[in-house]
C-alpha cells in the first residue's frame, strides 16, 4: 500500500475550473485502476484547521494497492492532465502507512497497519468530523494548537484540508523524526489539555489518527519542497 497527498495551486482567475474540478474528478477517480480509497479536499489558508479557504489550493489524498497503480494514475489519468494544464503548482509526497486508529466515513482506508517507525521523516494525519454542537469548543482551540504546533522543535510543515467548510477538517504535519512528533503530541501541556478536552466534551462524531513514513516527495508548494529543504529525499 501506497498513500500520496497531492496539493495543487491554481492562478486565481482559474479558481473557476479548481471549483469545477471537485465535481467532474469524482468520476474519474471512483473508476481509477488500483486506487482503494480517495478524496478531493479543499485548503486552508494557514497550514492547519481554517475557516478562511484557500481558493487557490486545492488536494487529493490517495490510497493504492502498490507503487505502479499511482504511476499509472500520474501518466494516464484525466485528473493528472488536468493538473498539469491548468495548475500552477503541484506538490505529492508519498507515504507508507504506519500506524492509524479510527475512520473516515465510516471505513479503515490504511486498514491497521503496526510496522516499525522508519528513522527520518515522517507525516501525522488527523482528520475528524466536529459534531455541530461542538463546533464552538473546537474552533476556539485551533489557533492555540496551530502555533504550538508551528513553533514545535522538529516541525516542518503542515498543511490544512478538508473535505467540507467548518466541520470536516484534516491536517496532515511533517516532522523530522517520530521523536519530535512525540514530543510535541505528549510532551506540550496545552496540547494534552486540548486533546483531553476532546475525549471529554465528545467534539468529534468520526475521527482518524494515522501516521506514515514518508517516501518521496516532489514538485513544489509555494515556491518551495518543504521536504528537499532539509532531506535528501528524492
Amino acid at each position: 500500500m501506497i498513500v500520496s497527498l497531492t496539493i495543487i495551486r491554481y492562478r486565481k482567475a482559474l479558481v473557476p475550473f479548481a471549483l469545477l474540478a471537485m465535481a467532474l474528478h469524482r468520476l474519474p477517480m471512483w473508476l481509477q485502476q488500483g486506487c482503494t480509497f480517495w478524496k478531493l479536499l479543499g485548503s486552508g489558508r494557514n497550514g492547519t484547521f481554517d475557516l478562511q479557504p484557500d481558493w487557490q489550493q486545492w488536494g487529493l489524498l490517495a490510497v493504492w494497492e502498490n507503487r505502479e497503480d499511482y504511476e499509472r494514475f500520474q501518466q494516464t489519468s484525466v485528473v493528472s492532465k488536468w493538473w498539469k494544464l491548468l495548475g500552477s503548482e503541484q506538490w505529492t509526497v508519498l507515504c507508507q502507512p504506519m500506524q492509524s486508529h479510527g475512520k473516515w466515513d465510516g471505513r479503515e482506508p490504511f486498514g491497521k497497519p503496526d510496522l516499525k517507525i522508519a528513522d527520518g521523516p515522517m507525516a501525522v494525519l488527523t482528520r475528524a468530523t466536529i459534531k455541530m454542537s461542538r463546533l464552538k469548543n473546537f474552533w476556539s482551540h485551533v489557533d492555540e494548537v496551530a502555533g504550538l504546533m508551528a513553533t514545535a522543535p522538529g516541525y516542518i510543515t503542515s498543511i490544512g484540508v478538508g473535505e467540507a467548510p467548518v466541520y470536516r477538517q484534516a491536517t496532515f504535519s511533517v516532522w523530522e523524526s517520530m521523536e519530535h512528533m512525540k514530543a510535541f503530541a505528549y510532551g506540550s501541556k496545552q496540547h494534552a489539555e486540548v486533546i483531553k478536552k476532546t475525549r471529554s466534551e465528545g467534539w468529534y462524531s468520526e475521527e482518524l489518527f494515522a501516521r506514515f513514513a514518508i517516501i518521496e516527495s516532489s514538485g513544489t508548494i509555494n515556491g518551495k519542497d518543504p521536504l528537499m529543504k532539509k532531506f535528501n529525499i528524492e
